[in-house]
């Protein structure tokens, strides 16, 4: 896998230049899990601004999943016997990351804000274990995917996830867990010793304390306990009072806004556009700060930091285009949106166990500081548990419905070459779609030029002039070995190093 080093050194104004195929594709695989032909087809030749804002508008519109009926269930709604029990719950849990998936499918930038935050205020399912609370939690990230960062700190340190996986449900005042505090600032807000100090955390673990009313059955809602709570006095980044749980959410934010910008800004620049945001040889610091200053500016409102990257000259510059490594669910759940190819639950259910083998399990990110992605992805094992776990899924298409392969290759061409008699328009037209910065080298394309042709042809089977009364013309919208061709290429591609990228 090449290195790419981030020497970007374009500017955080406006992309002003109508979008070309490549730099719409870029934005769908980097605001969403990718797209259609027919999506990317219709975003050329749009400007960055509009298409941008309607991503944004779209995003903060969307309301969440719906509610599923076990939302409110504690352990009496489920069997008496603890197996049966769990199985129900299991099957809750799958329905769920079911939907999910579904949603990062179909959602663009909502969902690819939300997917971003599950690995930031990271919970594990496995700890709390409840299907209720893994709803509340689910609903908490979509809700707040481009809202108020201040806002969405608030909420999600209250969920019944977060409360009992960093231990917030056994915070009592009179001994105070300080697992929530710690990762509220290192993780969640600040960063690893940035602005804040021991003390502080312990002082903050008293103000959070009273949490603690868990309810007399498994999985009941946690509420707040004045008895568990500590009244006293409590000195939090040099301001001393009485603070209570959302006492510390307003110091914080007023007493370390531009730490918190900062670091946030950080992490949405890795996740947006480059994975190394130091590199001396670019200008992503530059960037961060202008981010950080309208984060600010705006009161920690999430949609114009994202709004003003996406429309970037940064962003669309051709040093960040396909520089990110797919994780797990990208390179799954690009695929499937880029080919249109039909899918139903067992595609999906194959994707998310297939995500699981290779290193990314649902809901179940590695720790409290959440898979580290990037370069991370990539080892002997789990490059080649993509390759054959990709492969699957390509021939799990082909064998439902082959002929959706030539359908990808005419899309893909386009309408003026949808019956070309030319490989090198097809191959050339799916490298482009399936690789960001296509292949490598002309050797590569030559080798992937030969894979789609067939062997033992007669010397005139492909070209641009058809002979009458001669041997026959292969033609994309005619020939029936087109589907398979197509397949072998998808095949052989899925195994390239540009594959990998985004």
């Amino acid at each position: 896998m090449e290195y790419f080093v981030n020497c970007n050194t374009a500017p955080l104004t406006p992309y002003a230049t109508p979008l070309d195929k490549t730099r719409a594709e870029h934005l769908f695989r980097r605001a969403g899990f990718s797209a259609s032909v027919q999506s990317v087809d219709q975003a050329v030749g749009q400007s960055a601004g509009a298409l941008v804002d309607n991503l944004i508008n779209g995003a903060l519109s969307l309301p969440p999943l719906p509610a599923p009926a076990w939302q409110d269930w504690n352990r009496l709604n489920y069997p008496a016997d603890d197996d049966a029990a769990r199985q129900l719950a299991r099957s809750q849990v799958a329905s769920w990351r079911l939907d999910y998936t579904q949603s990062l499918l179909d959602n663009n930038l909502r969902d690819r804000m939300s997917f971003f935050w599950s690995n930031h205020f990271v919970t594990e399912l496995e700890i709390y274990n409840s299907p209720s609370y893994l709803y509340y939690y689910t609903d908490c990230l979509q809700r707040n995917a481009l809202g108020n960062f201040k806002t969405f700190v608030s909420e999600i340190g209250l969920t019944y996830a977060m409360l009992y996986y960093l231990d917030g449900a056994y915070n009592n005042g009179d001994n105070p867990n300080e697992n929530y505090a710690r990762e509220l600032y290192e993780l969640f807000t600040l960063g690893e010793g940035n602005g804040y100090t021991e003390q502080d955390i312990i002082e903050t673990a008293r103000a959070l304390s009273g949490y603690t009313e868990r309810g007399e059955e498994q999985w009941d809602p946690v509420t707040f306990d004045i008895s568990t709570f500590d009244p006293g006095s409590k000195t939090i980044l040099g301001q001393t009072g009485t603070w209570g749980y959302y006492d510390v959410i307003d110091i914080l934010f007023d007493q370390r806004a531009n730490e918190i910008a900062e670091f946030i800004c950080r992490k949405l620049y890795e996740y947006l556009v480059h994975p190394d945001s130091d590199d001396a040889t670019g200008n992503a610091q530059a960037i961060i700060s202008g981010m950080a200053s309208t984060f600010v500016s705006n009161n920690f409102e999430l949609a114009p930091v994202v709004s003003q990257l996406l429309k970037s000259q940064h962003f669309f510059d051709d040093n960040a285009i396909g520089v990110i490594i797919k994780s797990p669910f990208d390179y799954y759940l690009n695929f499937i949106n880029e080919t249109g190819f039909a899918y139903d639950d067992t595609n999906l259910s194959f994707a998310i166990e297939s995500s699981r083998l290779i290193g990314q399990e649902l809901f179940e990110p590695v720790d409290v500081a959440g898979w580290q992605r990037d370069r991370q992805w990539i080892n002997t094992n789990f490059i080649i548990g993509r390759w054959l776990t990709i492969e699957v899924m390509i021939q799990g298409f082909y064998q439902n419905n082959a002929e959706q392969f030539r359908t990808l290759a005419m899309d893909a061409v386009g309408p003026a070459d949808s019956n070309t008699s030319n490989p090198e328009t097809v191959v050339r037209a799916l490298v482009d779609k399936l690789l960001p910065k296509g292949l490598l080298t002309d050797q590569d394309f030559e080798n992937a030029m030969d894979v789609f042709k067939i062997e033992d042809v007669p010397e005139n089977y492909y070209g641009s002039d058809y002979i009458p009364g001669g041997l026959g013309l292969w033609m994309l919208a005619v020939s029936p070995e087109v589907p398979q061709q197509v397949f072998l290429l998808l095949m052989y591609l899925s195994r390239q190093p540009e594959f990998q990228l985004k």
